[in-house]
């Protein structure tokens, strides 16, 4: 079963078993697959929709940044609701350890020399870590390689 059935199988669920919050979150995913499939006129396949939910859980960190410093905790807790729901569908997390196995993979396979290369260090891991890592925790990691 591929990640967007599995999503659209939750959102049924989620109707039976009358769980607003959850559903109003994964309608809110799908909108945004939907959306993304018909602006780049492509079907997404597994990683194009994990693309999809890391951008929202992006947005949604941003979002209890900003409402955690403003004092408005009932928005900041809504926020975290949907956090959780849009994390359960992104790939185990990789621990520390096995993100530095791969910068260093990163960094021999390419060649890179300094921070000059950067750039081709990150494109070989992007593939590799989207959605099971922060990519600014990663970039910092990559940038301390290189130096």
């Amino acid at each position: 079963m591929s990640l967007k059935e599995r999503i659209n199988e939750d959102m049924k669920a989620a109707m039976r078993a009358k769980q607003a919050e959850r559903l109003s979150t994964v309608r809110l995913l799908l909108a945004a697959i939907k959306q993304k499939e018909i602006d780049e006129r492509i079907a997404l396949d597994d990683a194009g929709v994990t693309a999809v939910i890391d951008k929202m859980i992006k947005q949604r960190r941003d979002s209890i940044a900003q409402y955690d410093g403003a004092g408005r905790t009932d928005l900041a807790d809504k926020e975290r609701a949907e956090l959780a729901v849009l994390s359960a569908y992104l790939p185990r997390a990789l621990s520390a350890d096995e993100i530095a196995a791969l910068i260093r993979e990163a960094v021999a396979e390419t060649g890179a020399a300094g921070p000059k290369d950067m750039g081709k260090v990150m494109a070989w891991l992007k593939p590799k870590l989207a959605g099971r890592a922060d990519m600014q925790a990663v970039s910092a990691q990559v940038k301390a390689a290189l130096s």
